[in-house]
């Protein structure tokens, strides 16, 4: 059974502050560029609880951990940040515009979750993580005792029950743009009613985190760790729950974009071309550079519609005006390769199994620490990027994924496995800065 629950969150007092002006992407799509950008625009900016800077004076007594506890206590002394009159469950619009010009507007709410083991099957991970990141985040929360962020959650709901439980207030608590243009709208939910039934709603619910892997194990690491400390623990303490957002699986405005690769080192394009159409079947699209732009999109359109009902992926190589589309011919001899790996058969039936698997190790030579580490080979989230990376020599070829399914992401996940590394983008981000739920 899963257990959400409102929350006597920390907001911003935006009588104080331009809300604006203190809200931040989540901390690990933040450059070094882009923190510096947000520690100027106030001195309040969420960024310097987030992710703040680090000295070379560091220390263990004082540190980037130390300056965010300190930091998040001053705020709530000057009322920067104040606490919700009682509990409440923050209910979340982000409204944009798709890159094909699509209106979209994803629609979910923000409150705690019970913390469960993966082992439950009431909350699903669908990709692996990494070490360094856990470590730095339960370093923070260890610090300040809070969730300064949310974990995203999707969970299925075809009649849509739970959105049409909420009755929004007239008035916005936060309606603001961010640098990406998405539109971010929050409304403060504080009908006990309401909250009720989105609670009994949600209690049959399998969640699938689609967004912050690390900071949910990092919550278990902390949960455990707590429970070391405090021996005569129950379970309405705070460090049993985490601060989520959570999503209809089933709303079409829930949009799901794919990770793109790029290899760095040193190719044989001839050999690598070559034993992709032992198995695949290869269209090449050749363009002069005037016609770059829109050979570019045709070639996009085009592995997206081969990819509807077959797995394909594209290719583009240093210094080449050509495209390669690669169609899987062979799906036998596929299968029989992924099977000698010991890749289960719901993993054989996605792009990235037989990308890495095939392609990336044993045709390029990758090891596995290689492309967990991302060694020679990147994983980059914005399709132009990735095809600016190859066109301005900075990479030796680039392979553009079609867009995940999100039924395949359900698939792998209620079976049990994970996905491989950094297989979906699920965009728009959430802000941080909208809620901020204290653990202790």
């Amino acid at each position: 059974m899963v257990k959400v629950a409102s929350m006597e969150g920390i907001i911003y007092n935006i009588d104080k502050v331009n809300i604006s002006k203190v809200i931040a992407p989540p901390y690990d799509v933040i450059s070094t560029n882009e923190q510096d950008k947000l520690y100027n625009l106030s001195p309040y900016n969420i960024v310097k609880l987030i992710l703040g800077k680090k000295y070379e004076t560091d220390s263990d007594n004082e540190n980037r951990y130390t300056r965010a506890a300190k930091d998040y206590q001053d705020w709530k002394k000057e009322e920067i940040l104040k606490s919700t009159e009682k509990p409440v469950l923050f209910y979340y619009i982000q409204e944009y515009t798709s890159p094909k010009g699509e209106f979209v507007s994803r629609k979910g709410f923000i409150g705690k979750n019970y913390l469960e083991e993966f082992k439950s099957g009431n909350v699903l991970p669908h990709e692996y993580t990494m070490g360094g990141p856990k470590a730095d985040r339960l370093q923070l929360m260890k610090a300040c005792k809070t969730n300064f962020s949310q974990i995203f959650m999707v969970y299925s709901d075809p009649e849509q029950a739970v959105d049409k439980a909420f009755n929004l207030p007239e008035t916005s608590f936060i309606d603001v743009k961010d640098d990406q243009g998405v539109r971010n709208i929050v409304y403060v939910i504080d009908d006990e009613q309401a909250i009720k039934k989105v609670q009994e709603l949600m209690q049959d619910k399998t969640l699938l985190i689609a967004d912050g892997h690390h900071r949910y194990e990092t919550a278990l690491a902390y949960r455990d760790y707590m429970k070391e400390q405090n021996p005569n623990f129950n379970e309405d303490d705070g460090f049993n729950w985490v601060m989520c957002y959570y999503t209809n699986l089933d709303d079409v405005n829930l949009k799901v974009y794919p990770t793109h690769r790029i290899v760095t080192r040193e190719v044989d394009k001839q050999n690598l071309v070559t034993k992709i159409t032992e198995c695949f079947d290869v269209v090449e699209i050749n363009f002069d550079e005037s016609k770059r732009k829109q050979k570019k999109e045709d070639f996009v359109n085009e592995l997206e519609n081969a990819a509807k009902d077959n797995i394909a992926f594209g290719a583009c190589f240093k210094g080449e005006n050509k495209y390669y589309l690669f169609k899987l011919r062979d799906k036998a001899k596929v299968d029989k390769i992924l099977e000698s790996k010991d890749v289960p058969p719901v993993l054989r039936k996605l792009d990235l199994s037989l990308l890495h698997k095939i392609v990336v190790s044993d045709i390029l030579g990758f090891s596995d620490e290689d492309q967990m580490k991302q060694s020679g080979i990147k994983y980059i989230k914005k399709e132009e990027e990735a095809f600016e990376a190859v066109e301005n020599n900075r990479a030796e070829v680039v392979f553009i994924m079609a867009t995940p399914k999100i039924k395949d992401i359900k698939d792998v996940s209620q079976e049990g496995y994970r996905m491989p590394q950094k297989s979906t983008y699920f965009y728009p981000k959430l802000l941080s800065g909208l809620a901020i739920n204290p653990l202790d």
